[in-house]
């Protein structure tokens, strides 16, 4: 009677129960470090991913006071809603709009900034200006608003004033109360309020650049302009890409606070953001699944430009976030 063959295991198990092994080893010898984690990860579970369970409201026709077995359920009822209602149409324009001008304008005044700070050479005067540069970031947008307000004011607006002044414009402007000045408005005013926290990534990227590099281009004839442009860009390049990758992802992000205090009855059709609409249909509306349901596309989207934008520059060999 022929014995039964013996199982020689495949490499590829052998090297499973290894990984395994190793894993469980490191994770033994780190105690202390997975303990001081918990509270962490208890914090990441509690209010990032136990809220998901909220999403079954986009699938139902929620009502608050019923219990979650008599909900009923209507599928994709609300995702067909919001692609068929003009209204969110709209506001999804405008919430790409000001996103990408949020973006073009963020990434650009950041970049130059640092680059041309990092040429001054007097140490007090450069700390100054990079210290006053950051501080409106640690204004709130109620406070930031209320600068812009004032500023753009047609009775005594520094703007208006200033403009009248040099002979561009013969009468004030009302400037809050033109659909076709807002979404620059928006930008400028993230401009002003962000450009100087935003170029301390970058500044540090340059202080990490091979300084025997701007050496070779000057014995090459490299004056200050090109070294910016061969040397400086080129070594930033690695942190402008995943910065990019980053914000990508909050591309529907355009804003909240800004949008809705800037924004009035005359510019309205030009001011809502998906935020603002999660907000009117959802707490002052009622209808919670509608701005689930919006609140759900908003992420999807967010999180397919993040993984396209990490894939394409995978694809051409660049640096990538994950």
């Amino acid at each position: 009677m022929a014995g039964t063959p013996e199982v020689i295991p495949s490499k590829k198990a052998e090297a499973k129960v290894e990984s395994k092994s190793s894993f469980v080893k490191r994770m033994s010898g780190q105690k202390q470090l997975m303990l001081m984690s918990l509270p962490i990860l208890l914090y990441v579970f509690v209010f990032s991913y136990y809220p998901i369970w909220g999403w079954t409201m986009a699938f139902q026709n929620y009502k608050p006071a019923r219990s979650f077995g008599q909900q009923e359920w209507v599928g994709l009822k609300h995702f067909k809603f919001l692609f068929s209602d003009d209204t969110f149409l709209m506001v999804l324009r405008n919430t790409i709009g000001m996103s990408v001008i949020n973006m073009v304008l963020g990434f650009a005044t950041a970049i130059i900034f640092a680059i041309l700070l990092n040429e001054i050479k007097q140490k007090l005067f450069k700390r100054s200006i990079q210290t006053i540069s950051y501080l409106p970031h640690f204004l709130s947008w109620i406070i930031v608003t209320g600068i812009v307000a004032n500023s753009l004011s047609v009775d005594s607006g520094i703007v208006n004033v200033l403009l009248m002044k040099l002979g561009f414009i013969n009468e004030p402007i009302m400037w809050l109360s033109e659909p076709k000045y807002f979404w620059g408005i928006v930008g400028a005013s993230h401009v002003w309020k962000e450009v100087g926290w935003n170029a301390i990534i970058y500044l540090a990227a340059i202080t990490s650049i091979d300084p025997s590099l701007y050496e070779a281009a000057e014995i090459d004839g490299a004056n200050r302009y090109q070294k910016m442009l061969f040397v400086t860009l080129p070594g930033i390049k690695s942190i402008v890409i995943i910065l990019f990758i980053m914000n990508l992802g909050w591309i529907l992000d355009a804003g909240f606070e800004v949008q809705y205090l800037l924004g009035n009855g005359v510019v309205v059709d030009w001011s809502q953001t998906i935020d603002i609409f999660v907000l009117k249909y959802g707490l002052q509306i009622g209808n919670y699944s509608l701005a689930t349901a919006a609140g759900i596309f908003k992420t999807v989207v967010s999180i397919t430009l993040i993984f396209a934008a990490n894939t394409i520059a995978k694809r051409f060999g660049e640096d990538r976030l994950i």
